[in-house]
């Protein structure tokens, strides 16, 4: 994989080998069907899904697996029997490329971080309404004293 420039998810996938893009072509199936409203990126060079700008879901192929990133705590918590068999790395589930794609799973986990994602939105979305809500700090009434100004 020489190019990391890619522009594209197709760009990026055709550039792996056959047996790995026909896996991840399926993963990304799986992810766009669970989030049909996220728009497809690349971001960190990898194929991202995004709602509203903000990344849901990550997946990239190697040589001999391939990966969804992140791993939140609220992903592995939801599906932590599903995950038992995969390995489990900083924020990364790592799938082999040896046994069948977990379609369910990965629409799973992808729809969880949907979920989180909207929630995240929300609260930043609503964080800005109680800033510009926020009334002008009040400015001290005068006392009567001069004050003195440097110099």
């Amino acid at each position: 994989m020489a190019n990391t420039d890619f522009k594209s998810v197709a760009e990026y996938l055709a550039t792996l080998p056959k047996a790995t893009r026909t896996t991840l072509q399926r993963v990304r199936s799986a992810i766009r069907k669970a989030v049909p409203d996220g728009e497809e990126a690349i971001s960190y060079q990898i194929p991202t899904l995004k709602l509203e700008g903000s990344a849901v879901i990550y997946f990239a192929g190697w040589k001999e697996h391939y990966s969804l990133y992140p791993a939140t705590k609220q992903v592995i918590s939801t599906f932590e029997r599903e995950l038992a068999g995969y390995e489990l790395r900083k924020g990364t589930i790592r799938f082999p490329l040896s046994e069948p794609v977990p379609t369910k799973l990965i629409a799973g986990i992808a729809k969880v971080r949907a979920q989180e994602t909207v929630a995240l939105l929300a609260e930043r979305r609503a964080k800005r309404a109680r800033v510009t809500k926020r009334k002008r700090p009040r400015v001290a009434k005068k006392t009567g004293t001069k004050r003195e100004t440097p110099g």
